[in-house]
């Protein structure tokens, strides 16, 4: 790799550290290439991405930026997965990991805020941007929907009386 091809790929992964919600370190030595590509798809479907980099230009890469406590776990095999949601990365690299022993979470970042292995896993059982985004969705929707039980309410009980004064009347 000459030295063009290595400042691009600084400038590629300082980008994905700069803009990633959260990044998730790895090590995944003795994975096959079909256990990654796997693992590559699972993270694709769920928006976010996996990178495997050269850990001293990924430590180039984070100097200076708000993810840079991450660079100690850059040591050995390692592999970058991050996304845009908080989320989304850590849940699939988390679910991943239980189910496969050679891919070990080292640590991660969210913003600033540097995790360890068991903050990792934290994160990943948070809910989701989705998740959320449904739940606040039906928060707003139920007291519209319990306003209108309750102003239509009334008018039920009135025709359920009147029904009732009504057969009271014709069976007397």
């Amino acid at each position: 790799m000459d030295r063009a091809q290595k400042e691009k790929v600084v400038e590629e992964l300082g980008q994905i550290f700069e803009s990633s919600g959260v990044v998730v370190v790895a090590h995944y030595e003795g994975m096959t290439v079909a256990q990654m590509q796997d693992l590559r798809a699972k993270m694709r479907d769920a928006g976010g991405s996996v990178r495997v980099a050269k850990n001293r230009l990924a430590k180039i890469a984070l100097q200076g930026k708000p993810c840079e406590s991450i660079g100690d776990y850059l040591t050995g095999m390692t592999v970058l997965s991050y996304s845009e949601d908080p989320v989304a990365a850590a849940k699939v690299i988390d679910e991943y990991a239980r189910g496969n022993d050679r891919l070990v979470i080292l640590g991660g970042a969210m913003g600033d805020t540097a995790l360890d292995p068991e903050g990792v896993k934290a994160v990943a059982k948070m809910p989701s941007r989705e998740e959320l985004i449904a739940s606040i969705v039906g928060c707003i929707g139920a007291p519209a929907s319990n306003l209108a039980g309750a102003i239509g309410a009334p008018a039920a009980n009135i025709a359920s009386i009147l029904s009732t004064i009504e057969e009271r009347a014709e069976a007397a």
